[in-house]
């Protein structure tokens, strides 16, 4: 090892979250030669990525950029720099380095072969081990004291010292698994400051009659149509004791939530039959009935399901007239009395403000401090995005920060050109 790398292993870094942000960001920093701790409050790292995979571990999404970037809705002008330096494309490429092969699903999205998140995560892990990052477990951020991080452990308060700090401590959506957004007010005191954290890909909650509850909780609502506002989304949804959950719900749940809590009447609109326009359902709600009971009706000229007629008659007596019930089947209005909390939301929105960051995601009031996953303030819906953006900017987190604890624009320089050369080419834009 010559002089400059030895020097650099004598620079450090905390990295303190073990999500994928924390992860990447630790990566990055641990190939740029400095010695990397991660930090984690939990007896395990990655826990929540560990849970999304038992879905199948939704990686990205396999659309066009700009339609990608899109996603990210009031967060795009920012997030689109760090996406550029590791997008949907660059993520794929990483797997691959990892050996864990890719494919895109019909819906575009971006899965691992093996349709599950622990084998990625074993290699991620041994690839970390083999650049030298330590973990610490059960270290549980509680702020700062002047240049020192204040961790809670089982033995006791530990002060950590570092050249270059970053955060990557998660949202506050599903706690258990190991963010709280508890770092809220240990920031504030060090200006950075939080827009409300609110759940986010969350489901509804309606006041569903007692027979509804009863007979269908846990029935699934198969290839429907939400509508709320100019808002659709096409998909399945779920029955629960208090309301909808699933894909085409947590599409529009944002948006739910916001008029919700500007005091608006959300009412969510259930077509059963996307499939069929409404002259097509006319028709065929004008067949014969003869002596068949109007459920079985139903089912049988549109194919509704027992849950799906169930939904209908929770709207009120269906009406008598065949327009008029073909209107209702194509737009049954559900009364939506709120969201689920925080504690079931697949994602939080809402975070540390990204005008007390400068561009290379440093916060402004405290130099070498560095941020990056969930915890900041933006939102994505579920299908990849979540994840990516978490991942770009850990890796942008990771590099600005080895940047900054080497004092060099070139921290991957000393370390030969099949490291260094990629790295300078995929970072020039910062």
């Amino acid at each position: 090892m010559d002089k400059n790398q030895t020097e650099q292993k004598h620079r450090t870094a905390a990295v303190i979250g073990a999500g994928p942000a924390g992860l990447m960001a630790a990566e990055v920093l641990a190939e740029a030669g400095l010695s990397v701790t991660i930090y984690e409050r939990m007896a395990s790292p990655a826990r929540k990525l560990l849970m999304a995979g038992r879905g199948g571990l939704n990686l990205t999404h396999g659309e066009n950029f700009e339609a990608f970037c899109a996603r990210y809705g009031a967060a795009r002008a920012r997030l689109r720099p760090l996406l550029e330096v590791f997008g949907p494309e660059q993520l794929r490429q990483w797997c691959a380095g990892l050996g864990q092969e890719v494919f895109v699903g019909s819906s575009g999205r971006v899965f691992p072969r093996a349709l599950k998140a622990s084998p990625l995560l074993r290699a991620w892990l041994r690839r970390l081990g083999s650049l030298g990052v330590q973990i610490r477990l059960r270290h549980e951020f509680q702020g700062f004291a002047g240049d020192a991080v204040l961790f809670a452990t089982p033995e006791g308060p530990v002060e950590v010292r570092a050249d270059a700090t970053v955060l990557a401590l998660g949202g506050a959506s599903w706690p258990r698994l190991g963010a709280d957004g508890g770092w809220v007010a240990p920031l504030a005191r060090v200006g950075l400051e939080s827009s409300p954290q609110r759940p986010a890909n969350c489901g509804v909650l309606v006041d569903w009659s007692g027979f509804f509850v009863e007979k269908f909780q846990g029935a699934p609502l198969k290839n429907i149509a939400l509508h709320f506002g100019a808002l659709s989304a096409k998909g399945e949804a779920v029955a629960t004791r208090r309301g909808l959950e699933g894909g085409a719900v947590y599409a529009l749940s944002g948006a739910i939530r916001d008029a919700l809590a500007a005091g608006e009447e959300a009412v969510l609109r259930v077509d059963l039959r996307p499939d069929f326009t409404l002259d097509e359902i006319s028709k065929r709600l004008s067949r014969p009935r003869g002596k068949a009971s109007l459920a079985n009706y139903l089912r049988k000229i549109l194919g509704l399901s027992p849950v799906a007629i169930a939904l209908l008659r929770e709207s009120g007596p269906l009406p008598g007239e065949t327009a008029a019930l073909a209107a209702l089947i194509k737009a049954v209005p559900l009364k939506i009395a709120g969201v689920g909390g925080l504690e079931r939301a697949i994602s939080t929105a809402g975070g540390v403000l990204f005008e007390v960051l400068d561009e290379h995601l440093m916060a402004r009031s405290r130099p070498g401090l560095f941020l990056a996953g969930e915890m900041l303030d933006w939102e994505a819906p579920t299908g990849g995005y979540l994840l990516t953006a978490c991942l770009a900017t850990g890796r942008v987190a990771g590099f600005s920060a080895a940047k900054w604890a080497l004092e060099t624009d070139d921290p991957f320089g000393a370390f030969g050109e099949r490291e260094g050369e990629a790295d300078r080419k995929t970072f020039a834009k910062l």
